[in-house]
């Protein structure tokens, strides 16, 4: 680990004063993706603002949604009893994600800003334009199992690790972000990932100094109709190698509306919007679920390696559905 210097902040401005006056100063919140980053040299700071001094960890009633504090960690945001109750989509991406110990320690604003657990990235002997831009991508012709097959460049096939910006997509959360010239930026989760293309060194819309104050969910319409489904190698500390968050808002057995969006799959969390498409208006049956799945997963590109998600895409849309709907 190179040397950095170490500043506490007490306040969101404070702290992001500090940061956006110098270059190449990072938050530092639970520490558990970017220190990792920093021992292995995969990533460096010329200060490390600590923040967990600021007071930004109330999860709170917001115009009749929930207002989630960005540095509350995500166990207590997971189960808090505004989250397990009007939320529970969330609640259940969070408790899939990592191990207890780590979401003891980890705050929602790093899961958000969390990197790819790509192997390519976190070797510093391998190439990887999302490290090092312009040494090309590794993983494209190397090995790619847990990689994308929705909207990759040739930069860089990475997917982004996060359980949690699944459940946020589907439930189409606003991120606030206090700016270095004191206001609140307000973006849309759709709009704050990004797919690598030319820069995949650029994860995310957030600007130098910018902070992650916190995470708006609108008024719950979900409740009785959602489930999270991870499928992975190992039933624990394991990253997905597809994830589903799925929520019905039904009238009968007639699909009111329908959010889904996927994890392990792309660059950023995917919106099945195709799924979504061919639900609404549609009887909650099994074959239509189906004809769905079938509909979304037809833009895949697979890699050499990675082409058995295409099929377990399908069967997990499915499966969560299924789990949203009550039918097993």
């Amino acid at each position: 680990m190179r040397p950095f210097n170490y500043f506490r902040a007490t306040t969101g401005e404070e702290a992001v004063k500090t940061v956006s006056s110098h270059p190449k100063a990072r938050y530092l919140g639970g520490g558990t993706n970017l220190l990792d980053l920093m021992k292995d040299n995969v990533e460096s700071a010329s200060d490390l603002v600590d923040l967990t001094r600021v007071p930004l960890t109330e999860i709170t009633d917001y115009k009749g949604g929930i207002s989630i504090g960005a540095l509350a960690k995500n166990s207590d945001t997971a189960n808090h009893e505004l989250i397990r109750t009007r939320y529970p989509l969330l609640s259940q991406a969070m408790l899939a994600a990592a191990s207890a110990q780590i979401r003891n320690m980890a705050t929602n604003g790093g899961n958000l800003l969390q990197r790819t657990r790509c192997g390519y990235f976190y070797d510093t002997a391998l190439p990887c334009n999302k490290r090092a831009p312009g040494t090309g991508c590794g993983a494209r012709d190397g090995l790619n199992r847990m990689h994308a097959i929705f909207g990759a460049s040739d930069q860089c096939v990475a997917v982004h690790p996060s359980d949690m910006a699944v459940a946020l997509a589907a439930l189409d959360a606003k991120i606030h972000v206090l700016t270095p010239k004191g206001t609140v930026r307000i973006i849309p989760i759709a709009d704050f990932h990004r797919l690598p293309g030319d820069h995949p060194e650029s994860d995310n819309a957030l600007q130098h100094g910018e902070l992650i104050a916190r995470i708006e969910l609108p008024p719950p319409r979900f409740m009785d109709h959602s489930y999270y489904l991870k499928v992975r190698d190992r039933t624990s500390y394991a990253f997905a190698l597809i994830s589903v968050a799925a929520a019905l808002e039904l009238d009968g057995n007639t699909i009111k509306d329908v959010r889904l969006a996927m994890g392990g799959v792309a660059h950023k969390p995917w919106r099945a919007h195709q799924v979504e498409k061919a639900l609404i208006g549609k009887k909650a049956t099994e074959q239509n679920f189906a004809a769905g799945a079938e509909a979304e997963m037809k833009a895949a590109q697979p890699l050499a390696h990675n082409g058995y998600k295409v099929e377990l895409g399908k069967r997990a849309i499915v499966r969560a559905l299924l789990r949203a709907n009550g039918t097993v």
